[in-house]
Formats: structure tokens, sequence, C-alpha cells
């Protein structure tokens, strides 16, 4: 009975500590999402980049990534 008592504290903790770091990991990833979304609206600011062809292309895909990022984030951009 002990043995068992003792495995599954052990269990518990090794699953606590696991669920703690993927936690942390995700917030780490919501604010890189948050911080690369304020930095493409900042350099973009007078929408120079989406109205030029060959960098507003590659601009607008950029945009679109960060888009499907925000998916994971559970929230939706427009």
């Amino acid at each position: 009975m002990t043995i068992l008592f003792l495995t599954s504290c052990y269990v518990i903790w090794n699953l606590t500590s696991k669920t703690e770091l993927l936690e942390s990991w995700i917030e780490d990833f919501i604010n890189t999402i948050e911080k690369v979304n304020f930095d493409l609206k900042k350099a973009d600011y007078r929408g120079s980049f989406e109205s030029d062809d060959e960098v507003g292309f590659i601009f607008k895909e950029i945009k679109n990534i960060v888009k499907q990022l925000d998916k994971f984030k559970g929230e939706q951009q427009q």
C-alpha cells in the first residue's frame, strides 16, 4: 500500500511539473506572437509596406502567418 501511495505521489508531482512547464511555454509563445504583431503594426503604421507590390506581397504573407499563429492563442485577428 505504501509503495502504491509513493508511486502515485510521484506521478502526480511529475505531471504537475510538466503541466507548469507547458503553461509557461504557452505564455511565452503568446507574448512572442503579440510582440511580433505589435512590431508589424508599428513597422507599417503608414501602410507603405502593404501598398508596394513586391514588398506588399511579402508583408501580407507575414501578416497571414501571424494571423495563423493567433489561432493558437485563442483569439482571431481582423
